[in-house]
């Protein structure tokens, strides 16, 4: 467990609007305990700005595609404040399993009703587009794959290579397109792709950074990531890489935040919300970590290459998909991908 800096002064305690009425002041706990999703430098950054401001300590630990289950293991005792970060779709879930408890921070209106609960049980911080990629010293545009069903094609064979289902975007992406399939009454025919998927799929990465390896070292020629991380490695690492906008779309999934159910910290957790959703930490974690963020004010001080960022949207029914998802990656697991494939962690 990573533990963030708790600097000097409990004195500098934190006072914010929660709502209309209500203020935090000096009664916060002396710390904060989050489970996340996100990379330990990111959930290190916000927390040493949140001690900065608050005082309070942050007990964070990344439990990665682990989040989920270790939030429901503690229901009757729950260990941790605040869950940060993972899809929309686990959110949506385990609020149906009454893991979380209603909380209106101050900007909770700002955020578009796509990137939040209705009842506010949660909140997207992070709205994350995952897209297909491709090294482009390996194919060219017009030999590139268009759309996500084109990675059946034979000639993409051995050329392949994804996160397994454990990677949080990896299951909203492979069940986002189940639905597709389910929509039209098919759903069997959406098994034998992700079968033929499989088939053409070299390996499987416990590790976003493996991946891009991978693709660098033109081990294979294309895999799906999120939009963040196909730029940093474009811009940043100079990978010869390009994002596809893909025919039918790419699922945009809505990265969350919720105060726990039964929390031991309940007004620090209540205030890491807060803090960690405002538009001056999206906007830091635009800039430092390219995070698109959802709240609005948050873009005025983005890289520019968010404000630039079109599009298909894949149709996905985030609710739906919630009651499904945990089932059908189970299946996924344990019947379509083929178990001798390596799964690379590191």
């Amino acid at each position: 467990m990573k533990k963030g800096i708790n600097v000097l002064a409990a004195s500098l305690a934190l006072t914010m609007t929660v709502g209309t009425a209500s203020l935090f002041a000096a009664n916060l706990e002396d710390k904060v305990v989050v489970y996340s999703t996100h990379s330990e430098d990111m959930l290190e950054t916000v927390a040493d700005a949140f001690t900065a401001e608050t005082g309070v300590k942050v007990d964070f630990i990344n439990l990665k595609g682990a989040l989920a289950d270790r939030v429901r293991a503690e229901k009757a005792n729950p260990q941790s404040d605040v869950m940060y970060g993972a899809p929309s779709s686990v959110f949506l879930e385990l609020k149906g399993e009454g893991l979380f408890d209603v909380f209106k921070p101050s900007w909770a209106d700002k955020i578009d009703p796509i990137f939040k609960d209705s009842e506010s049980y949660w909140y997207g911080t992070i709205q994350t587009p995952v897209m297909m990629f491709y090294n482009t010293e390996m194919l060219s545009a017009e030999e590139a794959p268009k759309d996500w069903y084109d990675l059946t094609d034979p000639k993409y064979a051995g050329k392949l290579v994804f996160r397994n289902a454990l990677s949080s975007s990896a299951r909203a992406t492979y069940s986002a397109i189940l639905q597709q399939f389910e929509k039209k009454g098919e759903l069997d025919k959406g098994w034998q792709f992700m079968k033929e998927l499989d088939a053409n799929t070299k390996a499987y990465y416990g590790s976003g950074s493996m991946l891009f390896q991978a693709v660098g070292r033109k081990e294979a020629a294309v895999s799906f990531m999120v939009l963040n991380d196909i730029s940093d490695n474009r811009i940043n690492n100079k990978m010869p890489i390009a994002a596809i906008d893909a025919a039918s779309g790419s699922p945009v999934i809505t990265d969350g935040i919720a105060f726990i159910h039964g929390a031991k910290h309940p007004e620090a957790g209540k205030a890491f919300v807060e803090f960690a959703g405002s538009a001056k930490v999206q906007a830091m974690l635009a800039q430092k970590f390219n995070r698109l963020p959802t709240h609005p004010d948050a873009l005025a001080e983005s890289p520019a290459w968010m404000a630039d960022v079109k599009m298909k949207v894949m149709n996905v029914d985030w609710q739906d998909l919630a009651s499904k998802q945990s089932a059908w990656m189970q299946k996924w697991d344990a019947e379509i991908k083929d178990g001798a494939k390596d799964v690379k962690k590191n």
